[in-house]
């Protein structure tokens, strides 16, 4: 079966990247809450992945275009400097070593000003990788990974299905630090629902801390038809958070958090309050902005439901 290009999902921070597929959908297909649930893993051929970066080389250098590459590829490549490549799709870094080792090589090859190289990983993905394969990953510029903790409670990573418990989560996410790789890592907030908002925040607070990631941030529960979630959503079974209780969760996390130094945000579509700064330095500041809010509980100060979005 041909391979079918994923739509384009990619962190904020990795808008001026060029979008390259190495797989489709993602191995951990189990999440109740997400978008990906039930997908089916699709490997694409490695001479595929090279013929993409060898045409997006040609193009970037004397302006030539392939009719058979898809129009996508010079659309992104259009604007591109060069210098940032995310790997697609939801967990790249599933993709097998040796083969993910070569396309690195050739990405290095074609692109001398390449910066970094960036993709999501499951902690699965983190936990089955040699410490000498991640760092050998790094010395060819594969220089940040975005892992989705989503909660650090035991008990609400498996009724949700994430695959890995509070402990595993952090071992992934070590593992990725000590091979040099920057970490960037995402909890949801409400994923516990109001019957375990407390110890949902509170555990998500430790998970991070014993992480010790990078960067942090944190998006809002936000659910749409298909994943299980919804249905128990629909049916009454899961209570979700009002947006002040959310931020309740926010500020739970953000005072109980303690970071050697990390750039914490909200700053997500799905938030209804963006915050952001360096973690413990700007922790009061961050604080006093989420307090403000919470002691007027005005609805008005808040992004409203039509702005917000995954």
């Amino acid at each position: 079966m041909a391979f079918e290009r994923p739509q384009i999902i990619r962190p904020p921070s990795e808008w001026k990247s060029y979008f390259l597929p190495l797989t489709k959908g993602c191995s951990n297909n189990t999440c109740t809450f997400c978008g990906y649930y039930g997908s089916k893993l699709r490997i694409r051929d490695q001479e595929e992945v090279k013929d993409e970066v060898d045409a997006v080389a040609l193009y970037k250098n004397a302006g030539v275009v392939i009719p058979s590459m898809p129009g996508i590829v010079y659309e992104i490549a259009h604007g591109w400097d060069g210098k940032r490549v995310f790997l697609q799709d939801g967990d790249a870094l599933v993709y097998p070593f040796e083969k993910l080792k070569g396309i690195l090589e050739h990405l290095n090859e074609k692109f001398p000003a390449l910066e970094r190289v960036a993709a999501y990983a499951t902690p699965r993905d983190l936990l089955r990788r040699e410490a000498d394969e991640l760092e050998e990953l790094k010395r060819l510029k594969l220089g940040i990974l975005y892992q989705g903790v989503e909660s650090g409670d035991d008990e609400i990573l498996e009724k949700v299905k994430k695959g890995a418990n509070h402990d595993e989560m952090v071992e992934a996410g070590r593992k990725a630090k000590d091979a040099g790789i920057t970490l960037s890592v995402t909890v949801i907030l409400g994923l516990g629902g109001v019957a375990h908002s407390h110890r949902h925040a509170m555990e998500t607070a430790r998970v991070l801390t014993e992480i010790d990631p990078d960067y942090g941030g944190a998006l809002t529960l936000t659910l749409r038809p298909g994943p299980p979630m919804y249905d128990e959503w629909k049916q009454g079974e899961f209570s979700m958070l009002s947006p002040f209780q959310i931020l309740e969760e926010l500020e739970v996390i953000i005072e109980n958090s303690d970071f050697t130094d990390c750039f914490f945000s909200s700053m997500h579509a799905s938030n209804y309050l963006a915050v952001r700064g360096r973690l413990p330095r700007e922790k009061e500041r961050m604080l006093k902005e989420v307090r403000d809010i919470l002691a007027k509980r005005d609805p008005s100060l808040l992004r409203p439901e039509f702005l917000r979005g995954m």
